[in-house]
């Protein structure tokens, strides 16, 4: 029942589904929560597998549409937390000051150029990889999107337990003082689960193992230049990660399927 809430919790936290239950904001909880990441991931990505394919079926829809409801429901699913965490990540990033000065530009509510520019340009960006996936892929490999937000939100997981937070307030350090344990084996569970699922339905396991090393590329990535770049893990940074992880996935599918290797 406890891991259940903690899921729950997830729902209330990440996404705009409206789930009508008082969950206390307590350590059991949000390890729980933590633990569960990647089953959030999957539920999001099950749910934009079935709408595309409902769309592909049982729609007069062109391509382009169901590209463009694929999209949307990607920001409406989410209430767009993430992209705000992708600006207020921008602005702090492109002013080039130290790092003081960066969580300083991620507190201010205030939305600056860099910010707008950059968020115009990864929406832009993952339509166009969206759109283009969509027409050059046959319906079956499109369970493959499932992947896409299952492994971002697993890389969330990552970045919240092994990245110290970079201030004593906030999601960040919230999510990460309440896991004890910082191994988590869950995580392991579920891509073992993913991956027999993968080689039994015969689906492209190149494709998976190629996204599955994206992940791990980023996960790294991210870890050592959150550091440095501003000081440790925020709640901004966490929503820029998940919205760069599921765009560089897109990005390396797209690339994939334009040079005839899935």
């Amino acid at each position: 029942m406890g891991y259940i809430k903690g899921f729950l919790l997830n729902l209330q936290f990440f996404t705009s589904i409206p789930i009508r239950m008082e969950i206390p904001m307590d350590q059991p909880h949000l390890e729980r929560a933590v633990k569960t990441f990647p089953l959030l991931g999957l539920l999001q990505g099950i749910i934009y597998y079935l709408i595309v394919v409902a769309l592909s079926q049982f729609s007069p829809f062109s391509t382009i549409a169901i590209a463009f409801a694929l999209w949307v429901l990607s920001i409406v699913l989410t209430g767009g937390i993430h992209l705000d965490g992708w600006m207020d990540t921008s602005d702090a990033f492109f002013s080039h000051q130290d790092v003081r000065k960066r969580i300083e530009i991620m507190k201010d509510p205030r939305t600056g150029a860099f910010g707008v520019l950059s968020v115009i340009i990864l929406l832009a960006a993952k339509f166009l990889f969206i759109y283009e996936i969509l027409s050059f892929t046959n319906n079956e490999a499109f369970i493959t999107i499932i992947l896409i937000p299952f492994i971002s939100r697993t890389v969330m997981g990552y970045l919240l337990v092994h990245v110290t937070p970079a201030k004593d307030e906030g999601l960040a350090s919230l999510f990460h003082q309440s896991v004890k344990k910082k191994r988590m084996p869950q995580y392991w569970v579920f891509w073992g689960i993913m991956f027999i699922v993968w080689v039994i339905t015969d689906i492209n396991i190149f494709l998976f193992v190629t996204l599955t090393g994206m992940g791990l590329i980023t996960f790294l990535f991210i870890r050592k230049k959150s550091v440095k770049w501003f000081g440790g893990m925020t709640g901004d940074v966490i929503g820029a990660s998940v919205e760069g992880v599921e765009l560089f996935a897109w990005m390396t599918w797209w690339i994939l399927l334009s040079i005839d290797m899935v």
